[in-house]
């Protein structure tokens, strides 16, 4: 699988996960306790992989555009 076709897969993953948290914490009081806590805490274990996987990704852009030589 090559560079662009995992981010192209992580990404919209990633903003729909991001969603779910954002929603499950303004609607908690709509679901059930062991609902919001299932999902809101497997959600955030997804982020902070997805979040890992989407930086390794994007690592080069990031170490070119924000560590540059000479760059203050």
């Amino acid at each position: 699988m090559t560079k662009t076709v995992a981010l192209k897969i992580v990404n919209p993953v990633l903003g729909i996960v991001v969603l779910t948290q954002v929603l499950t914490g303004l609607l908690h009081g709509l679901m059930s306790r062991d609902a919001f806590e299932t999902v809101h805490l497997v959600g955030g274990i997804l982020i902070v992989v997805l979040v890992a996987l989407h930086v390794t990704l994007n690592w080069p852009w990031i170490k070119a555009n924000f560590f540059r030589p000479g760059q203050p």
